[in-house]
């Protein structure tokens, strides 16, 4: 049907440079052929009937590489099922559940008579409750994970779906220039290429104008390659184009692009693996294929990595971090949880160390008793049951809900900074953005509208600083230099189009500046379309595009009689240093001095800048035909240039930028204008932003002026100096990329300020990549921005406004805030439940709060509660403090006067009602009643009253500083309907709960009291903030959740290798494992004292071997848990490797301790 098959196709990619160029001349002739051979037109492109691209993608394939197979539902729950803690939690259970129905022979209560801790003969009636209890809360423990697993790799797939199909290419069809979805783009189309994109398919150059390619992502070479007809005319998809533009023939997409076949063979290598090892004769060939994938990927999200510690060449191969090193909040809470793991293991051991001392001198010395070998099982039961309350300890001491909490608050943040149109590509930048204390913004699209109008010309020596000229009021020598050299030194893609309503302005396509002088030239009477339909893209002889470094554009035309004539446009100081001469009212070229040049930057230049326009310098060269310059050597033909006016364009402010800059100082932000533009026009704009005020002591200079006070006498960067420059600096005009990364890293970098200073930056030019990359936080322009910047970011402002990013910094402080109320509150409940477990089992020798009730507590509550604090909304009082810093503890004295307050009237509380509530009440005691014995109502209010000091402490736990608590409470609907919620399930837990919950009816009275006693948690939270901090000892902040001191940045790479990464945020599963392992060991406690009982009872010589079984299973759990500890504390996770959304989506055949 087509002159050549898709492995013809495949086979002339695979070719390079001259030989690709033979080989297409030896199958096509040429390119014409090539797009004759595929039925399109150079010029038109194909035609758009469905029938004709469908047919083209069942031929050729579709352009989209299928993501993997996402994983079932029933795949999850097995997953989480495959936890070791869980498994022996369930194997524990069932063994408890037997044992539950086993009726011992004789009786072995002589000991219990001495030391009440033994079951009474209710065991076996109540024991098979509690084990199915336990079951019962491990299927939800399942269900949970495998649900909010399968929702998360949904709602990313969604995310990364949204991305895709917002991604847009330049394509002709019917002789029309269309943005289509990447994913619509078939073999055979006529693509536009262009300085920033990022290529989405592989294709042959048909016309090409300086085009430069960055192929590192799959050759790993960093020089960029040099694109052309004559030179190499192979472009690859996953590309970044550096300079040029051109337009190419799409030969291959999908899985058949040189991508996509990386893909696959990383995908058949991983399957092999699965499957079986290849033969040594086969895997010679693949193993060639695999590594030159693995290479070839470095920037494709989807790439596995080596696992860490694997050789290659006898040395170590390391990941490398994407990210520079753990946000402010992970930081904190890395050393927060090292802190409390210490002190709840120094409770739990004491607490043992004191049961055993309890026990034995009670046991042996006020009772005499001696140690009988017939005994010594019963002593061991004793033993492990104390060892047991010693790990409840400790498991009731870690706030296991904390990871929760940042997950969801994370999560929540994300999907509502989506409609604040900031899409956040990497999790933990949107909380480090609530720590950022400096912004270095770009001026055009992000402070001005972007929506640029040339208002003032500098023409035939006149100066129209009241309205622009018409046709008639120009010399025909000025008009049509102006006017062709505005119309075809312009980029093809960029046009003016009429406006969509009647009335509206006329629509801006393209490069904005480029936009305002065609805009111009339709003002001015003429039409540039005309011009272009004329001299077409085809027939540009040479272009010498834009770029940082240039700043200004070329192009060469040849004219009809074989001379050649070159139109330049740039910044006017640039521009106008290259001209020799100027067209004066006549139309003329008379000479143009120094003098004269010094004198029109006075007098135009000068004067256009200080009205906040941009200035841009129209020149011409014209060359014989019988003597061209060497077209390579661009200083040389770029010089001795006619100048033919200067354009004033104005960008106006947006509107709302002036209050966004105001909140960002007032919150403690310092915000820098860095620019490419003119000084005096970033002056003005930055002026009228209020980034600059004329009473303040600041810098403003040029990308020349800033090297020049920050390098040596050797050209070298020295810190000194720029520490000396940077804390001033407010506005950097003519800078380049170079300058801005130069900036960001010397702030980064510097130690003149206490604390290091977080740094956001904008960008959206390619070069803009390694200042995004460097900064803490990058935000790429989603409108204006290229392929390349939006990469190298980590949040894409969608509307490219800067009005966004006070958002994001309004979102960033409240991720922070969220997670401190979560602390106050987990961390009140922690206090009191270890206080309580740690002297409940020293005095009455076991805990007051059973372990069903713990599981109440802890998962339930801590769920509730963590999603209930963390989606409260930001309010404008985020932005009325400093930021937070690095140094400055999690855990302030206001809430560390919080905690310790509440916690100091629930303890009273819980410790008058456990000793002296049997007497208030008029009740039966519950203290020295055996394990399974009938809940008494004692114990059920000592419960009750716990859970509901929580309940209402909750909305004490609203605010961290002191404010109103009260303020705002139902403006958070899940806030209300959580509390509300809770407490119903508490009546149902205490009324209905029976012996699974150890609980028992209360009467209505009772219930009174309990809710009074809650409730005056809301008196008790108004008398404890009344308390003035400045009377409480510094030291309660100090030391706790402290970020460690900055690491120089010079060891930072290795200081990577050593300092271990507790917090990944990247919403996996693995992030909250041995939180949660701790978690599910207290639900064993139960289980291994239904153990006890049965083993009690029993005085056959079997029960001695029970009792081993019985030890060696509890110190397999205990032995899981330290594992886990410890490996946790040495757990390198590569939280922020992150270069792309798919590295948010769960992947196959991973473990949790990949870097995912």
């Amino acid at each position: 049907e087509y002159g050549c098959t898709l492995n013809e196709l495949k086979t002339l990619m695979e070719f390079r440079g001259a030989e690709g160029i033979q080989k297409i001349k030896e199958c096509f002739e040429d390119t014409n052929g090539l797009c004759k051979r595929l039925k399109t037109s150079p010029s038109d492109g194909l035609n758009e009937r469905p029938e004709e691209l469908d047919n083209r993608r069942a031929v050729f394939g579709q352009n989209l590489i299928p993501p993997k197979k996402p994983k079932t539902f029933i795949e999850l729950v097995w997953e989480a099922v495959q936890d070791v803690t869980l498994i022996i939690l369930i194997v524990a259970a069932l063994i408890s559940l037997g044992l539950s129905f086993y009726k011992p022979p004789g009786n072995t209560g002589k000991l219990h008579n001495i030391f009440a801790l033994g079951g009474g003969g209710e065991e076996g009636a109540a024991g098979w409750i509690e084990s199915a209890a336990i079951l019962g809360s491990v299927l939800v423990v399942v269900l949970v994970t495998a649900i909010n697993d399968y929702t998360k790799e949904k709602q990313f797939r969604g995310l990364q779906n949204k991305i895709e199909q917002e991604q847009k290419f330049a394509t002709i069809r019917n002789g029309q220039i269309v943005e289509i979805s990447v994913a619509d783009i078939v073999v055979g189309d006529i693509t536009q290429v262009k300085y920033g994109d990022l290529l989405p398919a592989d294709g042959i150059i048909i016309q090409s104008n300086d085009l430069k390619v960055d192929e590192s992502s799959l050759t790993g070479e960093s020089d960029h390659v040099k694109k052309g007809l004559a030179v190499d005319p192979f472009m690859l998809a996953g590309t970044h184009v550096m300079e040029g533009s051109g337009k190419m023939v799409v030969t291959a997409v999908g899985v058949n692009s040189q991508t996509g076949i990386i893909f696959s063979l990383l995908g058949a290598s991983d399957h092999d693996a699965a499957v079986k090892k290849q033969k040594s004769k086969s895997s010679k060939k693949s193993s060639g294929s695999k590594s030159n994938g693995h290479n070839a990927d470095s920037s494709l999200g989807d790439a596995p990595e080596e696992e860490e510690g694997e050789e290659t060449d006898g040395e170590p191969k390391k990941k490398k971090s994407r990210r520079k090193e753990q946000s402010v909040l992970q930081a904190k809470l890395t050393k927060l949880a090292v802190q409390i793991g210490y002190g709840g293991f120094f409770v739990a051991i004491l607490t043992v160390v004191i049961l055993i001392i309890i026990f034995c001198a009670e046991v042996f010395g006020k009772y005499n008793q001696e140690w009988k070998s017939e005994c010594t099982s019963v002593y061991v039961q004793y033993f492990v049951k104390f060892f047991i309350i010693g790990v409840t300890v400790l498991v009731v001491a870690v706030p296991e809900g904390l990871p929760l909490a940042v997950t969801i608050s994370l999560a929540f943040s994300v999907m509502k900074m989506m409609e604040d149109n900031n899409l956040v590509r990497h999790l933990d930048a949107c909380e480090t953005m609530g720590n950022a204390t400096a912004i270095c913004s770009d001026k055009t699209g992000t402070l001005t509208t972007n929506r640029m109008t040339v208002v003032e010309c500098y023409l035939a020596g006149k100066h129209y600083s009241n309205g622009l000229p018409k046709h008639s009021d120009l010399p025909a020598n000025v008009l049509q230099p102006l006017v062709t050299g505005i119309s075809v030194n312009s980029a093809y893609t960029s046009k003016v189009l009429p406006a969509d309503k009647e009335g509206g302005q006329p629509m801006q396509i393209g490069n904005k500046t480029e936009c305002a002088l065609l805009g111009f030239v339709s003002d001015v009477g003429r039409d540039y379309e005309s011009i272009r339909q004329d001299i077409t893209e085809e027939k540009l002889f040479k272009v010498y595009t834009f770029n940082s470094v240039r700043k200004s554009m070329s192009t060469v035309i040849q004219n009809e009689d074989g001379s050649f004539r070159l139109y330049t446009k740039g910044a006017s100081e640039i521009v106008l240093k290259k001209c020799t001469s100027i067209l004066d009212q006549s139309g003329e070229s008379i000479k143009f001095t120094v003098a004269d040049r010094n004198q029109m930057v006075k007098d135009v230049i000068e004067n256009m800048a200080g009205n906040g326009l941009r200035t841009i310098a129209l020149a011409y060269r014209d060359f014989p035909a019988d003597s061209p310059p060497d077209w390579e050597q661009e200083n040389s033909v770029v010089s001795n240039l006619t100048c033919v006016g200067i354009t004033g364009i104005e960008d106006p402010v947006r509107p709302e930028v002036p209050d966004a800059i105001i909140k960002c100082q007032r919150a403690g932000i310092t915000v820098r204008m860095v620019t490419g533009d003119n000084v005096n026009t970033a002056r003005s704009i930055a002026a009228k932003c209020g980034i600059i005020n004329p009473q303040d002591d600041i810098l403003v200079m040029d990308g020349k002026e800033f090297n020049r006070r920050i390098r040596n006498s050797k050209g070298e960067i020295e810190q000194s100096r720029l520490d000396a420059v940077w804390p001033k600096l407010r506005v950097l005009a003519r800078s380049s990329p170079t300058d801005k990364h130069t900036l960001v890293k010397g702030i980064i970098d510097s130690t003149v300020t206490p604390v290091r200073e977080v740094v956001a930056v904008t960008g959206d030019g390619t070069n803009d990549g390694p200042a995004l990359k460097k900064a803490d936080v990058g935000f790429a322009m989603g409108i204006a921005g290229t392929d390349v910047a939006k990469e190298a970011s980590d949040i894409i402002l969608t509307d490219d406004n800067f009005t966004s990013i006070v958002k994001a910094v309004k979102w960033g402080r409240n991720v922070y805030d969220s997670i401190a109320k979560f602390l106050q509150f987990q961390l009140t409940v922690n206090v009191v439940a270890v206080i309580v477990a740690f002297l409940g089992a020293c005095i009455l020798k076991d805990s007051p709060l059973k372990a069903v009730q713990m599981l109440w507590v802890n998962l339930i509550m801590d769920t509730l509660a963590s999603l209930a604090l963390a989606t409260e909304q930001p309010t404008d009082a985020l932005l009325l403090r400093k930021p937070y810093g690095r140094n400055k503890a999690l855990i302030s004295r206001t809430m560390m006067k919080n905690i310790l307050g509440h916690a100091f009237y629930q303890l009273i509380v819980i410790f008058v009602l456990l000793f002296a509530g049997d007497v208030l009440f008029d009740i039966d005691s519950g203290r020295g009643l055996s394990l399974h014995s009938t809940p008494t109502q004692h114990f059920t209010i000592v419960f009750n009253v716990f859970v509901l000091m929580q309940i209402f402490n909750e909305i004490n736990a609203r605010r961290i500083h002191g404010e109103n608590v009260f303020n705002g409470v139902f403006t958070n609907p899940i806030f209300c309907c959580i509390l509300i919620g809770t407490f119903i399930l508490q009546v149902i837990i205490v009324e209905f709960g029976g012996q699974a919950f150890t609980t028992t009816g209360l009467s209505l009275s009772q219930w009174l009291w309990c809710v009074f006693l809650g409730m005056f948690e809301l008196v008790w939270g108004q008398i404890v903030s009344s308390i003035p901090n400045k009377n409480l000892p510094k030291f309660l902040s100090v030391s706790i959740g402290k970020s460690e001191p900055e690491v120089d940045p010079a060891l930072r790479g290795e200081a990577e290798d050593t300092v271990p990464d507790l917090t990944d945020q990247n919403l996996r599963r693995g992030q909250i494992l041995w939180f949660r392992g701790l978690n599910r060991i207290q639900q064993q406690i139960s289980v291994v004292d239904a153990f006890q009982q049965s083993s009690l009872h029993r005085k056959s010589p079997s029960a001695y071997s029970d009792v081993t079984r019985i030890l060696c299973l509890t110190i397999r759990v205990v032995n899981a848990f330290r594992s886990s500890l410890y490996e946790t504390r040495h757990y390198k996770r590569s939280m922020n490797s992150l270069t792309s959304i798919h590295d948010f989506l769960p992947q196959q055949h991973q473990h949790d301790d990949d870097d995912e």
